[in-house]
């Protein structure tokens, strides 16, 4: 079982980057794809998710409009697409896979990856 992130690096504020999760190892139809991100001195917090049936779930407002994710599970790969960043967004980000529905708590996801950096310099 493999999750493996890519796509982090430095951008400036108001620039994109989108985030890759390829998954090997398990039936990725079958499991919901949950990123999740954390800042140096702060909690993993949730960022966003999208289901095994492709319903997108988004937790907390302020990425609500900037940040979208979405799935090919023919690649077996999930994406975050983040738009209009800001030196807030700035933090490791993680994925991770659980069966079926999103959850906002981290702990019940079964696989994660090793995260991928994202730098926005103000």
């Amino acid at each position: 079982v493999q999750l493996v992130e890519s796509g982090g690096g430095l951008v400036q504020a108001g620039g994109s980057l989108r985030l890759s999760c390829a998954a090997s190892g398990f039936s990725f139809g079958a499991y919901a794809i949950g990123w999740f991100r954390q800042a140096p001195g702060k909690e993993r917090e949730g960022v966003a998710c999208v289901s095994s049936s492709g319903k997108i779930g988004y937790y907390a407002d302020s990425m609500k409009g900037r940040f979208t994710a979405f799935r090919d599970d023919a690649r077996k790969t999930a994406f975050l697409q983040m738009d209009n960043l800001k030196p807030d967004d700035t933090a490791i980000y993680y994925c991770g896979a659980v069966e079926r529905w999103c959850y906002s708590d981290s702990n019940v996801y079964n696989f994660w990856g090793q995260g991928t950096q994202v730098t926005v310099s103000s």
